[in-house]
């Protein structure tokens, strides 16, 4: 190629061949075997040694978590190649930011020489390598363009009211002629009309679970597995019984899903774009419905009756107009369930926040059999978190050495783990790499008669059996290490997303929604010198659990103003609007009027016993 120096540095290659099915299959150019045949000879004229030939067939080009792509980098970490060719550039990849991230900054670090042969890119030739950015994003533009096209093609079939599901949904199965048509189910289709028929009837979403609890149902995804279909049977293992406890989420489904009207239901969760792997569920008046596909196992009208009833128990706020910005975040240390707001009857507040306390909803449900009340006033938790949350703020603006401790104790116990576990991947690697020279030198001495077939066996099965083992392990090592490199960068995404809120002088849900992953309450505690404390925790994004708060819970009482006693005189801190009374002459009171009612009580025994008609006999 012009431009490039000559060298006569013999290159240990790794061909590396893709193929995906937005590439097409019947394209003959294109094959796994064309590229490897074209591939070798190039390798052949140039007087290399191929190492390694990695193949990636039925994987997307901007897909770069693909088996052999990755080993292939392993290999080069190793040292095991120092020349990656491929037949074009959109094999290596159709993602013109990590390609570029690969040819510019990857390679050139681990001192490895990358080849296109048909589009003429070699990184040694800086001339050719200008215009290499460029073919990145007309691949990516042609990924981009395959995307549209097959997404037009599913919503085509989708418009044509043809079901595109893998899997049939609860109280369905697919058509044995047809397995783009649903057909009713009568194994479970009596338990979706029931559903049906208990909401219609009033029934919340909590009553209808324990009613399918008591009738010992298996849920969805139990029947699915009982079914044979893959990838249930993981959430019932080591506990037989959740088999048959249904939630509130599967029952919540089926009577939203215009399925079971006999409408076929798509676009519930869209993605972005293709890069994009992040799909966000949409509110039910947003999907898209293609009417009358498939028979209904509810009628339209009990289907509309039902949304109308879940829709009219939908509360942005309580009955006092409180409004909960918490909800979905708190949870119960304990028990994990969630915190709901509920108001508390006290006298008159000037703040409807002063009559709100959350209180655990597995308690407030189930009693004490389940959990204990975890009560918080709602100012409290208010006050606290909002103080919290300014003081990260502060500190995230004004107090850089602060920073730098919460960063070091956050990731401390991670970096001195991840340099332990960065040592033993380059062991690993070095081991593998071994190996693979070992099987080479263990297969020559096969074939020139130097040992047994029986001999080989043994030792190739022994090889072979430490690879699988060493690949299991360094698959751990990796994602261990990419999990604590992602809370080195999460704590400075955190610290640069708070400051943004230095100074925050009220709560709102979006705020807490921007900050916060969840929020765990704690019971009170009554402490030795009688004070009670409660502990709160604050999840916070990018960063998890920092500190515990401890806070000491308000007493309601105080915060009424002093009046005076009607009997004595004397000024005093009311209990309730209609106290009158001080402590001493309350108790003096309530114990008269005990006096009073127990000597009723002994007169009106008296003179019904005189009353009495045996007593009168006698």
């Amino acid at each position: 190629m012009a431009g490039i120096k000559e060298e006569k540095k013999i290159y240990l290659v790794g061909i590396y061949c893709r193929l995906s099915k937005d590439d097409g299959t019947d394209n003959e150019s294109a094959s796994i075997a064309t590229q490897k045949s074209i591939l070798t000879d190039y390798v052949k004229k140039q007087g290399w040694h191929i190492a390694k030939t990695y193949v990636d067939d039925g994987y997307s080009g901007t897909n770069f978590q693909r088996p052999s792509f990755q080993n292939m980098i392993k290999d080069i970490e190793s040292g095991l190649i120092n020349c990656v060719i491929t037949k074009d550039l959109s094999r290596l990849g159709r993602n013109y930011l990590d390609c570029g991230l690969y040819l510019e900054v990857f390679f050139p670090e681990h001192n490895v020489r990358y080849i296109a042969v048909n589009d003429g890119v070699d990184t040694l030739n800086k001339s050719a390598m200008d215009i290499t950015p460029f073919r990145n994003i007309l691949n990516e533009m042609y990924a981009a363009d395959i995307s549209v096209k097959i997404k037009s093609a599913y919503r085509a079939r989708f418009q044509q009211g043809k079901f595109m599901g893998t899997t049939a949904p609860y109280g369905y199965i697919k058509d044995p002629a047809d397995h783009n048509h649903l057909l009713i189910d009568d194994k479970v289709a009596h338990v979706v009309k029931e559903i049906f028929d208990l909401a219609l009837k009033g029934n919340g979403v909590a009553k209808i679970c324990r009613h399918l609890n008591k009738q010992h149902i298996l849920r969805p995804a139990a029947y699915a597995a009982e079914r044979g279909e893959t990838g249930f049977e993981r959430h019932f293992e080591g506990n037989e019984d959740k088999r048959y406890i249904w939630s509130g989420n599967s029952v919540r489904s089926i009577l939203r899903s215009p399925i079971y009207a006999g409408n076929l239901v798509g676009y519930k969760r869209i993605a972005a774009n293709m890069k994009s792997k992040k799909r966000p569920s949409k509110l039910p008046e947003e999907w898209e419905v293609i009417p009358n596909t498939h028979e209904g196992i509810v009628t339209q009208e009990e289907f509309d009756i039902v949304q109308q009833l879940i829709t009219s128990r939908r509360l942005p706020q309580n009955k006092g107009g409180f409004v909960n910005i918490f909800a979905g975040v708190i949870k119960c240390v304990d028990c994990g369930c969630a915190l709901r707001a509920m108001n508390v009857h006290r006298r008159k507040r000037p703040e409807i926040i002063d009559c709100v306390q959350y209180s655990c909803n597995n308690y407030a449900r189930n009693g004490r059999s389940e959990c204990s009340a975890h009560n918080i006033e709602a100012r409290d938790l208010f006050n606290a978190v909002l103080a919290d949350i300014n003081c990260f703020a502060d500190m995230a603006v004004n107090d850089e050495k602060a920073v730098r401790a919460i960063e070091k104790r956050l990731t401390e116990t991670d970096q001195s783990r991840a340099k332990a576990l960065e040592k033993e991947r380059k062991k690993l690697n070095k081991r593998l790499a071994e190996l693979d020279r070992l099987f080479s030198s263990l297969y020559e001495d096969k074939v020139m008669e130097r040992i047994t077939e029986r001999n080989f066996e043994m030792m190739s099965g022994k090889y072979q059996k430490e690879q699988l083992e060493i690949e299991a392990r360094l698959k751990e090592v990796t994602e261990t290490l990419n999990e604590s490199y992602e809370k080195s960068r999460g704590i400075r995404d955190f610290l640069a997303l708070i400051r943004n809120y230095q100074g925050l002088k009220e709560l709102d849900a979006t705020v807490i929604n921007a900050l916060i992953d969840k929020i765990l309450v704690s019971e009170r505690e009554k402490m030795a010198d009688g004070t009670v404390k409660q502990e709160i925790k604050i999840y916070y994004k990018f960063i998890g659990f920092v500190d515990e708060l401890h806070i000491i819970p308000t007493k309601r009482w105080a915060a009424m103003p002093a009046k005076n006693c009607t009997v004595c005189g004397v000024e005093y801190v009311p209990g309730s609007g209609a106290s009158r009374y001080c402590s001493a002459c309350a108790k003096k009171i309530r114990r008269e009027k005990s006096n009073e009612s127990k000597r009723r009580s002994r007169e009106q025994k008296r003179i019904a016993c005189m009353n009495c008609p045996q007593k009168m006999t006698d």
